[in-house]
């Protein structure tokens, strides 16, 4: 009987292994695979920024108009209507989806003279130039319609901006002219002449005291000293600068802003093969032109400043080379969008590129002979030999980014060199994206170090203290409250940190390095008083394992010694303000939230984790061992550092790299605690952003599938697979040493 009950508990607790093991099998498996599916998550999110361009036709429709007599043609934003423009000034306008002509609207306002030159501003803005010299400003816009029944219309709109102007007086033929019309309300007019000089009139409207708005208006000539034709030029946005290139590759600016006529600012040659310079176009935000030459070469140029001191002006640079066309480039339309250019040449062929990331997206055609692209960039239409009109679908999501704009050093506008930089927005549209991960990398790996060397030492000696030095009384009592510490929530420690400590450090920093300076000398000092006395049975007796109550009012004493001490010494040899003194004569400025808290800050919330598995480990070797190290003659130091910390190793390295991948994932405290600033200094007085708040920051605003938000998935991405190769590599290390030194 009580052998068939043994039988049944056996079988019993067999079954109950069975059922646990297989419980404990399936959530391993369910943890592996949730960790595997949100891996495939976020990098299913990312990989679309690598993704190439694509383009597809969607509409052709062969036209009954002369190839000779259209000079434009454009498509709405809807992909609902194209239209041509021919030589007499008449816009007409097609149906994409029933092929037909619908619409025609004449520019000429029934007049009746021919078109001499036209040029496309704003991919909606016309300058006309006319055959009897006068020019006139266009803008052709599509508004939606809705009738009755709910069904939508798009319908365009021709507005004229500046009513045709007279001809300029002089026997000089005019070669090409354009208007531009400014925000504040500024009207240019530019032509060029056919003896190679400029014409400029600026129109300027202006409102006295009283609200009277009144017009000035001024003209000059502007005639440059060079050798060779004026081939292309534009001018900016606000009528501020002009650009023209020549036949022997030069390109020059000018100031046209001043009454008292255009000033030569920059004259360079933008090839070394001088080929002549065929079309030129402003980059949207107008910091940078575009530059084609006859040898199919494109490149941006940009104002970049130089110089130092009053010296400091803003010259051209070329700061990127895009990929260069087989024949000439005829033309040239920026985005107005983004810093895409679309450029066309001699052969028929179109090139899409990003200026920024120098991506060469997309080449599409062959024997077109004009093109033009639709406002949001997502179509491109153009007119072939054969008189057909094709309208192409355009996917061209994430131009700006390629490895060199995540990883690498880019030359932004406005920047006197190439640098590593990340800034998702500005205050404006036309800024140009920077998404260098680099910063937010360095960042996180700053953080974690001052962190680190912050938390290891004290959390190593305060375990191998408590677990080798102090009474089991003083152990049972301070190791839970350590680890309560854990459980104090991040955004706490972070809250704490920013808005009392921070501000608290600021005021006592002087006093706080002249602390850090005095107590090594004072512990020395100590240390020499103490000695002939340490060992006596009375002191062993009382202060066996409570040595450190010893050091409280030691440490006390010279805090309170060093805040006495730092107004004189502020005063003596600092000016009176070390903070200042810092930044005029070293140059080194100090950010309330700087590295010294959010190594404070992570190391409160490291500590915890490193000295619990610490102690665990060091407690955990057999009392054998030190023993024996013991009766052989060792002290407790030498034992500890020879035989203790040796063969606790693996759980102590172990310890280190959990704590090192709490404080690389940490969001809250270094979110609240540092300026995020994504900058890369190693300087200790000031902040920076980490990967795991750039998260935390950027993605409530990131527009859904957007640039940004896969760049911020990339970000997430990288994160996973740092602290995967952190803790595998510790795993790694951690067997490694429990071979070498292990127990068993």
């Amino acid at each position: 009987m009580q052998k068939d009950k043994h039988k049944q508990f056996i079988k019993k607790v067999r079954l109950q292994d069975r059922i646990a093991t297989r419980i404990i099998t399936f959530g391993g498996m369910l943890v592996i695979a949730s960790v595997i599916a949100i891996l495939v998550l976020i990098v299913r999110v990312t990989v679309p920024l690598f993704q190439s361009a694509k383009i597809d036709i969607v509409s052709q429709l062969p036209l009954s108009l002369p190839s000779e007599s259209v000079l434009a043609m454009g498509v709405d934003e809807y992909r609902e209507n194209a239209y041509v423009l021919n030589d007499r000034g008449v816009f007409t306008f097609y149906n994409l989806a029933e092929g037909t002509s619908s619409l025609s609207m004449d520019a000429a306002a029934d007049k009746n003279v021919e078109l001499t030159s036209i040029e496309l501003h704003k991919n909606n803005q016309y300058s006309l130039l006319w055959a009897d010299k006068s020019i006139s400003l266009l803008e052709l816009t599509f508004s939606l319609h809705f009738d009755e029944a709910g069904r939508r219309t798009v319908r365009p709109v021709l507005k004229t901006l500046a009513d045709f102007l007279p001809p300029d007086p002089g026997t000089a033929e005019i070669v090409r002219g354009v208007l531009r019309m400014s925000d504040d309300g500024r009207l240019s007019k530019i032509v060029l002449l056919d003896d190679n000089s400029f014409s400029v009139t600026q129109q300027v409207s202006k409102t006295d005291f009283l609200g009277n708005e009144k017009k000035e208006a001024f003209s000059f000539a502007v005639r440059p000293e060079i050798q060779g034709e004026i081939t292309a030029f534009t001018v900016d946005e606000a009528g501020e600068s002009l650009f023209a290139g020549t036949d022997s590759g030069s390109l020059l600016r000018w100031d046209i802003s001043r009454s008292d006529g255009g000033l030569l600012t920059d004259n360079v040659v933008t090839n070394p093969d001088r080929q002549a310079v065929t079309a030129l176009s402003m980059v949207f935000g107008d910091e940078s032109v575009a530059v084609g030459d006859a040898g199919g070469g494109l490149a941006s140029w940009s104002l970049v400043w130089s110089g130092e001191g009053a010296q400091r002006i803003k010259k051209l640079r070329k700061i990127h080379q895009l990929a260069t066309h087989k024949a000439a480039v005829a033309a040239i339309v920026a985005s107005r969008r983004s810093k895409t250019l679309v450029s066309f040449d001699a052969l028929g062929v179109v090139h899409y590129d990003h200026m920024t990331s120098t991506n060469h997206l997309l080449e599409v055609g062959s024997e077109l002979t004009l093109f033009a692209i639709s406002g949001n960039d997502k179509s491109l239409v153009g007119f072939d030999g054969e008189r057909n009109l094709i309208v192409w679908d355009v996917k061209n999501p994430h131009p700006e980014v390629n490895l060199k704009t995540l990883f690498g050093k880019v030359w932004y506008e406005g920047y006197s060199q190439p640098e590593y930089v990340w800034q998702s927005s500005a205050g404006n549209d036309d800024f140009e994206s920077k998404f260098s991960i680099m910063p937010l990398l360095f960042g996180t790996i700053k953080g974690t170090v001052y962190a680190m060397m912050f938390a290891i030492p004290l959390s190593i000696f305060g375990a191998v203290y408590t677990s080798q030095l102090t009474s089991y009384a003083f152990k049972k009592n301070i190791k839970p409250m350590i680890e309560i510490m854990a459980s104090v929530p991040s955004v706490v420690i972070g809250f704490l940190i920013a808005l009392w400590l921070g501000p608290l450090i600021e005021q006592l920093f002087l006093a706080i390095i002249i602390f850090i300076l005095l107590l090594p000398f004072v512990l020395l000092v100590l240390m020499i008083v103490m000695q002939p006395y340490y060992k006596t049975p009375a002191l062993q007796n009382r202060c066996n394992g409570y040595e450190f109550l010893l050091l409280v009012p030691v440490i006390g004493l010279t805090a309170a010694a060093a805040s006495w001490m730092a107004p004189g010494v502020e005063g003596m040899f600092f000016g009176g303000n070390f903070l200042q003194w810092l930044y005029s004569d070293l140059g080194i400025r100090y950010d309330q939230r700087n590295s010294i808290i959010i190594a404070f800050g992570l190391g409160v919330a490291v500590i915890p984790l490193i000295f619990s598995i610490t102690e665990d480990a060091i407690s955990t070797i057999p009392t054998s061992l030190t023993a024996a190290s013991l009766a052989l003659g060792a002290s407790r130091w030498q034992t500890i550092w020879r035989v203790v910390l040796p063969s606790a190793s693996p759980g102590i390295f172990a310890a280190i790299m959990i704590g090192f991948g709490r404080a690389v994932g940490e969001t809250m405290i270094v979110l609240m605690a540092t300026g995020n600033t994504p900058i890369m200094d190693w300087s200790i007085f000031n902040g920076m952003r980490t990967l795991s708040a750039n998260i935390a920051v950027e993605i409530p605003e990131a527009p859904f599938n957007g640039t940004l938000y896969r760049v911020l998935f990339l970000c997430a991405t990288l994160l996973f697979v740092l602290t995967f190769i952190l803790n595998t590599g510790a795993e790694v290390i951690r067997e490694r040493l429990r071979k070498k030194y292990g127990r068993y």
